[in-house]
Parts: C-alpha cells; structure tokens; sequence
C-alpha cells in the first residue's frame, strides 16, 4: 500500500505567491491611480490659476479703460493688490494678487506693465503668474506701412506685416503679410507692369507666399499717425534735447536754406552735436517726385557744437531743423526734424552712415520722425544697415538716384549701392525708393542692389517714447506667462 502525500504545504506556497503578485499588482494599479488623480487634481487647480491670473488682466484692462491714469488700483499706494474672486455659483474661487508699474518718459505714462497671480482656494499653494504690456499698438508693429503705391523688388526680402493704402506690385519674398488698401489699382510700367494693368488686384506680382497677400484692408489712417510736433517740442524744451533752427531763408533754392545739425549718437550715452555750415548741391532723380532735381544731402562744412548726454528720463530729442544721424544708438530714443515756427518749412532726416543699437535686448531703440522725407545720403556706406523706426510724415523714404552733371548714367562717386539692411519700422507717406531699375544706364541697376528688411519684436512692444500708434485703443500688446 503507497503513502499518502501530504499537498497542503504546496498548495499554501502557490497562495502565497499568487497573493503576493496580486497585492504588487493591486498595489501598483492603485499607485497608479491615486497619482493619475493626484495629477489630475493637480492640473484642474493649474487650470484654474490660470484662469485667475487671466481674469486679473481683464479687470485691470477694465480698470484702466475708466480710470487711464490710475496705476494704483484706485487705492492711493503702491501694490502688489491682493483681490478675492467670488465663484458665481457661491463662495470663494480664489485670490489674484497684482503688480501694476507705468512705464513713463518726459513725465508721461506711455505704457502699463501688469503682473497678475492667480491662486485658487481650493489649492492654495498652486499658482500661476501671466505678465502683459497694455498701450497703444505703435507703427513698429509693421515692417513697412505706406500711404502710396509701391514696387517691391525681387531683391528683397521683408519679415513682418507690410502694408500699402495703395497698390501693391510685390515681387520680393515676403514672410509676413503683405496688404493692401485698394480692390484694383492702376499697375503701370512704372511699377514693372508692362503692359499697364488699370485694374491689378490691390496685391499683384511674381513674389512667393502669395497665400500672405491679402485686399482690400482697412487704411491705416496716416493723419492719425501723425506726430503732434507742437506737443513734442514742448516736451523736448522741458526735459528732453532742443535744438533751434540753424538754418536761414525760406525758399529751397537758397543754399542756407539747407542747413542744419548732424548728430553722432555714442555708446556712453551721450552724443556729439555739429553744426552744418554748407552742403553740396548734387543733380538727382528724386524719390519725393514732388521735389525740386537737386539735393543737399551730402555735407560740405561742419563744425562741432558740443557734446550732450542724453537725458536718462527723457529720451526725446526735438531739431527744428534738417539733421544728419548716425551713430550707436544707447538707449530709447525719440528724434524729430520738423518746424512748427516757420511756416511752410518742413525739415528732411538724413541717414549719413551706419545706424545701429549699443544693445539688441530691448533697451535701446530709436524713433526717427521727419516732417518731410527721410533719405539715405549718397555717401552712405556701400552696405549699410540701419536700426530704427523711421518715419517720412509728409514726404518719402529712400534714396535718390544720383547722376552725373550729363544727366546719362550714374555719379561714378555714389552709385551704386550693395546691401541695406534694415531692423526696424518704415512709415512713409509717399512712394518708397532705394533701387533704380536701369539707373546706371545699360540695363544696370543704380540705388542698392540687395535690400533686406525685418520688424523689431523687442521694439514692437516697447518702443522708443511717442512712437506714433496706429490705433487709439488701449489694448495688450505683449502677454505671456512666467
């Protein structure tokens, strides 16, 4: 007779293991779930931080759409100004905490940094932190915007909003888009349409990312753009730069009539001031078809004035006069050629060299706002950059073609160009130029050959004090989250 075998202690081991692996199971589900849950909850409290934070800006948007000059939440003293925010549906949501600072020039508010903390009652240690910028969006906003009808070359190469309340005849790469004011236009030979087009569509053209191109848009209204140069003089005169005009006469055939300062800014934050005695009149084909075949822009006699720091909380520099510019621009600056004393006298900017910014972080900037034309002189560098917003409020940027006493092919001196690049903004109100189409004569092209243009983000959203805006509406012009 066999033994009998004895299976509990075997059949207690597998319970044993299989318990084991289902309680390292169960418990790693359950692990899994409460951290899913956990994670979860996590998340909704983020989202509803958020939302806080959110909600915080839009009340001090309201709040600064009623009360525009309040920076202190109506209280008298400085924040940071803790508020509750009720639930609708009873009791309390959470709490935003906001820091409200005015950026000021020349004693003027010109824009508002609000900070808002959102923290939600139901998870107090969770918070979320949006920071954003409320002012009027300013013309940096744009690489170009023309209140004329345009040729934009198969050279070029523009990355930003382009706008025209004219025409558009876009033959260069454009990244951003390119609009135009007009349904149909008349696209003549003289904007490289040939035959003539009575009725091109507003944006016409052999240039890529057609998709960008769009019309009819709204107008950018230039006369609201415009610069209260009355205002600004003022201001100037208090506690910015001033200069008097420099120049005599009143007619533009008279030499002194074309006078003026020429202005060196300096990375040390100051900049060196000479006066023009005498310029040297050179035949043209000008880019203002309006004006006169003879121009000034090249500087015969100059003496020194002096050398002035500019004023840390006044960045604003006001010359009733013509000025020459260049130099390393050291902080945000507002420069103005225009005369509000002499009737009928209207001021030219010219670009004598290059024109670029001690620092590309923000900091620094410029604003350049001539009554009439804003030109790059004959004698600027070969390849030129410059950096700025450069505004022509009544006449034309560019630069005129240059000929030689004949009047047949191109001045052997100033002409042509290589590359001029541009970080920065061009506002004008009347045609742009800075290439000539057979120019030199012999199908050679005079003006600059490669022409490279980019908005400034930096300065988009902070721009140099009294920067023109393009809307008189209060809005965020810079929002994110830190």
């Amino acid at each position: 007779m066999k033994p009998v075998k004895n299976h509990r202690g075997y059949l207690m081991l597998l319970a044993i293991v299989f318990g084991a692996v289902f309680l390292t199971v169960f418990g790693g589900l359950s692990m899994y779930v409460l951290s899913e849950n956990k994670l979860q909850s996590k998340n909704a409290s983020s989202a509803e931080a958020f939302s806080l934070a959110e909600a915080g800006l839009e009340y001090y948007r309201w709040f600064l759409a009623h009360y525009p000059n309040d920076i202190q939440n109506g209280t008298g003293v400085p924040g940071p100004y803790v508020l509750t925010y009720d639930d609708p549906e009873g009791g309390q949501a959470g709490t935003i905490t906001l820091s409200v600072n005015g950026n000021t020039a020349c004693g003027q508010t010109t824009s508002v940094d609000i900070q808002s903390v959102g923290s939600p009652t139901s998870a107090p240690a969770v918070s979320r932190t949006l920071r954003a910028r409320y002012a009027r969006p300013s013309v940096g906003t744009y690489s170009y915007i023309l209140n004329d009808s345009v040729w934009a070359g198969s050279d070029r190469v523009i990355l930003g909003p382009y706008h025209s309340n004219g025409g558009i005849r876009m033959d260069g790469t454009a990244n951003s888009p390119v609009t135009s004011s007009l349904s149909t236009w008349n696209c003549t030979s003289s904007y490289g349409c040939s035959p003539s087009q009575p009725s091109a569509p507003g944006v016409v053209g052999s240039g890529p990312n057609q998709t960008l191109w769009s019309y009819p848009k709204p107008q950018v209204d230039f006369s609201a753009i415009s610069a209260d140069f009355g205002s600004l003089k003022t201001l100037a005169q208090a506690s910015g730069v001033y200069y008097p005009r420099f120049s005599t006469g009143t007619a533009t055939t008279s030499a002194s009539y074309w006078n003026g300062y020429h202005i060196t800014f300096n990375s040390n934050g100051t900049m060196t001031v000479n006066r023009v005695s005498a310029t040297t009149q050179l035949q043209v084909t000008p880019v203002n078809s309006s004006e006169w075949n003879t121009d000034r822009a090249l500087i015969a006699t100059e003496a020194f004035y002096e050398t002035r720091t500019i004023p840390a909380t006044c960045g604003l520099i006001f010359v009733e006069d013509n000025v020459w510019v260049d130099g390393t621009v050291p902080s945000k600056i507002t420069l103005v050629a225009a005369n509000i004393v002499n009737a009928g006298i209207a001021p030219n900017a010219y670009l004598r060299n290059n024109l670029q910014y001690g620092a590309y972080d923000g900091t620094d900037g410029l604003t350049l706002i001539a009554e009439n034309n804003v030109l790059v002189a004959p004698n600027a560098p070969t390849n030129t950059t410059l950096n700025g917003i450069f505004i022509a409020q009544t006449g034309a940027f560019g630069r005129n073609l240059y000929l030689n006493n004949s009047r047949s092919d191109c001045h052997s001196t100033h002409e042509p160009k290589g590359t001029l690049t541009i970080l920065g903004t061009t506002v004008s109100n009347k045609r742009t130029g800075t290439k000539w189409m057979n120019g030199c004569g012999s199908g050679d092209d005079a003006g600059f050959q490669t022409r490279i243009d980019s908005y400034d983000r930096r300065i988009a959203t902070d721009p140099p004090p009294f920067t023109p805006v393009v809307s008189t509406d209060y809005q965020f012009v810079d929002w994110k989250e830190e």
